[in-house]
């Protein structure tokens, strides 16, 4: 899930263009209602979270990867530096890529997924310009890392995980961390969590062919969303927002290589 190089002005058009075709596409498939794994609450968002064994190592490499990875690059966000500095991104990779948890790349966690690369973390959640009584919508759980970053800046945080092996394996994760304002679901992400919408931001951490219409629907007016679109070729970050009547805008961001959405049958 790196950032890539720009592939011609006739690619990101044709991104663009496919972006919101999904909202023609039929609607004949009903998504079946997610099961929660667990279960989080609002009011639990400053919850003093258990420390984590670490060697010092691990804390160098985590500050370098602020330092020269994200910061140098252009992030200014301070709470976001800080939060990237604070999570420990070890502790969401398998233990055979904790030594490289902090290198400027995403690592296998199985199943064909990935976490994703550091840099792209922060940028995305600082396009999202959190506020702490933001209730975020995530799309593609993984490893729950990228839900601990938001967990940190909003109210709370629902994420979907269509691979339920990774789904349950995010959520003992994220238990044993000590977060309790994130709730994490096993079901297809395409249709979003229509029960706890609206949402104040939705983050996408797969590439989709095509905007979600129900995620669309599902985004709180004046709300935003970051959502990478197109094939495995050729992908745009978009970042998506709908002011107070509804109107969507859209701009394109940057060109990146995600795995792609996974869709339930």
């Amino acid at each position: 899930m790196t950032a890539i190089r720009a592939n011609g002005r006739a690619a990101v058009t044709r991104l663009l263009a496919l972006a919101f075709a999904g909202a023609l596409a039929s609607q004949a498939f009903a998504a079946s209602p997610p099961e929660v794994l667990l279960q989080g609450e609002a009011s639990q968002r400053n919850t003093r979270r258990p420390a984590v064994d670490e060697d010092r190592r691990l804390r160098d490499d985590r500050a370098a990867m602020v330092r020269t990875q994200i910061a140098a690059r252009g992030i200014r966000n301070e709470a976001v530096l800080a939060i990237m500095d604070r999570v420990p991104r070890h502790e969401f990779v398998p233990t055979d890529q904790v030594r490289a948890a902090y290198q400027d790349a995403p690592l296998p966690i199985g199943h064909g997924q990935t976490i994703s690369q550091p840099y792209i973390v922060a940028y995305m959640t600082e396009m999202l310009r959190l506020e702490p009584r933001d209730h975020v919508l995530e799309i593609g759980t993984g490893s729950g890392y990228q839900a601990a970053i938001l967990a940190e800046l909003a109210k709370d945080v629902v994420t979907i995980e269509i691979i339920k092996p990774l789904a349950e394996d995010a959520a003992k994760r994220l238990e044993r961390l000590g977060y309790r304002n994130i709730t994490v679901l096993h079901g297809d992400g395409y249709f979003g969590s229509e029960s706890a919408a609206p949402y104040d931001a939705i983050v996408v951490t797969a590439a989709a062919t095509h905007v979600p219409p129900p995620l669309v629907a599902q985004l709180k007016p004046g709300g935003r969303m970051a959502i990478p679109v197109g094939e495995t070729w050729a992908q745009n970050l978009l970042l998506i927002e709908k002011d107070k009547d509804g109107k969507l805008t859209t701009r394109n961001l940057l060109p990146v290589r995600f795995v792609p959405l996974t869709r339930g049958r």
